[in-house]
């Protein structure tokens, strides 16, 4: 027999297992229309743009990727990530002693074959020959011996907090040699192309022979020389000391030019008619949500293929084929190199 306190109990269950049913019911169809609302207004907010594109944030000379000329082991890595590089500075050292080793003697056989020719007199004319080639030879000399000059003065300045002022002083004179031995060449060229001077005689030419393979060994040397090949910041540093560099392999370091930034868009082909040099975009980052960052395209590829950039709308590498689209920023602001962003394209009129 049940009580009437037990009769009040099972009501009470019973209406509370009711109210949890019709919760589990709903919370779907509230989920649904969450979704249909947000959906909504990023569709009103679509309207406002001609197209939208994945894009990458990247330094304003793209990335300089820097790799070995040749197959050796590393022996040092001068440089790390965020550092300011000049053109030409020294960025990584190959192990070069057999190279230096074929130096040595091919200088060795300049120096037997010039005291051989300056053994043999000469008439004036061979005699001014003689000494415009030797100068064109000093000069290569020189600027061989400022490069090392201005390698020591970066390194010492990155390992112990060198003088600025030498690093300074040992690339002017680096560029002065450089300018020298334009000049010097230059005299060389109008005195062999005078048809008064003769011919080298035998010694004369076994000595040219012998610059023309010391210039040879130094050109292998210096291949063990990864040198920044224009003026920027360090992004990426992808090998160490003891490890093999190749030219096939990935780029050792990546540079840039970040005093500006860019973004390189991925556009879908099916867009392709909608954006034009000089059009105005909005740029947006997950990192900094409820910012805007203005710029304008600058380039369009003429060409179309596979995406590299993955959509956070869910586009996967081969669903569309696209076209790299370049977008100077007006003001990056806190954008860093690297982060991935969305691009979208106003319907305004391009700007020229």
């Amino acid at each position: 027999m049940i009580t009437p306190n037990r009769k009040v109990s099972i009501s009470i269950a019973v209406c509370l297992l009711g109210l949890a049913t019709a919760v589990v019911a709903l919370t779907p169809r509230i989920g649904a229309q969450e979704a249909r609302r947000a959906a909504r207004a990023d569709s009103l907010d679509e309207k406002r743009w001609e197209a939208v594109a994945p894009g990458r944030v990247e330094p304003w000379s793209g990335e300089i990727k820097v790799s070995a000329a040749i197959v050796g082991r590393i022996a040092e890595v001068l440089v790390k990530t965020d550092d300011k590089v000049f053109a030409g500075e020294l960025l990584v050292r190959l192990d070069g002693d057999e190279a230096r080793a074929r130096l040595v003697a091919a200088e060795a056989q300049v120096a037997i074959r010039k005291r051989a020719r300056n053994d043999q007199a000469a008439a004036k004319r061979s005699a001014d020959r003689r000494k415009n080639e030797d100068a064109v030879a000093d000069a290569e000399r020189a600027i061989q011996e400022t490069r090392l000059a201005v390698d020591k003065a970066a390194t010492g300045r990155r390992a112990s907090g060198g003088s600025e002022k030498e690093l300074e002083t040992a690339r002017t004179a680096w560029s002065s040699a450089q300018e020298k031995l334009k000049v010097q060449q230059t005299e060389l060229r109008k005195f062999e192309a005078d048809p008064d001077t003769p011919l080298p005689s035998r010694t004369e030419g076994e000595l040219s022979v012998a610059r023309a393979e010391m210039t040879i060994a130094e050109t292998a040397l210096e291949k063990m020389a990864i040198r920044a090949p224009t003026a920027g910041t360090v992004l990426q540093v992808n090998v160490k000391a003891g490890e093999l560099a190749s030219p096939t392999a990935q780029p050792l370091v990546l540079i840039g030019d970040v005093s500006a930034l860019r973004v390189r868009a991925e556009l879908d082909e099916r867009d392709f008619g909608q954006v034009k040099i000089g059009q105005r975009v909005i740029v947006r980052a997950t990192a900094f949500r409820g910012r805007e960052f203005e710029g304008k395209v600058s380039a369009v590829a003429p060409v179309v293929g596979p995406g590299r950039i993955a959509s956070r709308a869910g586009r996967n590498f081969t669903d569309v084929n696209v076209a790299e689209v370049v977008i100077d920023l007006t003001d990056p602001g806190p954008l860093a190199v690297g982060m991935q962003v969305d691009v979208y394209f106003s319907q305004d009129a391009p700007q020229r």
